[in-house]
């Protein structure tokens, strides 16, 4: 009776209460460990996921380049052996815009430079001997291509952009020895151009200052 006593009385009552409540405090913590453990390893796995895919589509993105900047440019002309000297007066390009040969001592600021305005030739050829490309455009040029190119032009550096009313093409690309016409700013060769060119192969000074020389 004693035993019976012992078992219905309040303290174990209370005993058997706390029990129930650390076996379902267990329950609880197992619960979480396994929802956290499972949450983990689908973080992980989605981690490990996107590190492949991110990997997957940083080699591609290597690959483009590495095929823009080894496949030729369709429509491009080339010119070799340009002259490079430096002169202080005006000099006759066989081109226009020039491509290459002697060229002011100062180059034009071609830091993602945008003019307005026509500019030196002399001061911008000595800028495509330091790797720049030179976007030019004239007024038959439609606006949504300007504004288009301006904006690449204003995120590459070693490039610059400017209006050159007597070109005989509305939308030209020029570097060191290289030009290009297109019809629009949507035109693939456009990117191959600047992927190509800005710093390319064909640069006879890599490296060279594009900023500290002569601003419009």
């Amino acid at each position: 009776m004693a035993s019976a006593k012992n078992q219905n009385s309040p303290a174990a009552a209370r005993r058997a209460k706390l029990e129930e409540a650390r076996r379902k405090e267990r329950a609880r913590e197992r619960r979480s460990r396994i929802i956290t453990i499972t949450a983990a390893v689908a973080v992980l796995a989605g981690l490990v996921a996107g590190g492949g895919y991110l990997m997957s589509a940083a080699d591609e993105k290597d690959k483009a380049e590495d095929q823009a900047r080894t496949s030729p440019v369709t429509g491009e002309k080339s010119w070799d052996d340009l002259t490079q000297d430096h002169v202080e007066t005006p000099v006759d390009y066989p081109m226009n815009p020039p491509v290459g040969g002697n060229h002011d001592p100062v180059w034009m600021n071609c830091d993602a430079d945008v003019y307005t305005e026509a500019i030196s030739n002399e001061n911008a050829v000595h800028s495509l001997e330091h790797g720049a490309v030179w976007v030019t455009y004239n007024d038959k040029a439609p606006d949504a291509d300007v504004k288009a190119l301006a904006e690449r032009v204003g995120k590459t550096p070693y490039s610059l952009m400017s209006p050159v009313a007597d070109q005989k093409d509305p939308l030209m690309l020029s570097a060191w020895g290289k030009q290009l016409t297109v019809k629009s700013a949507t035109d693939a060769r456009v990117a191959q151009f600047f992927t190509k060119y800005v710093q390319g192969a064909q640069t006879p000074e890599p490296g060279a200052a594009c900023s500290g020389g002569v601003a419009k």
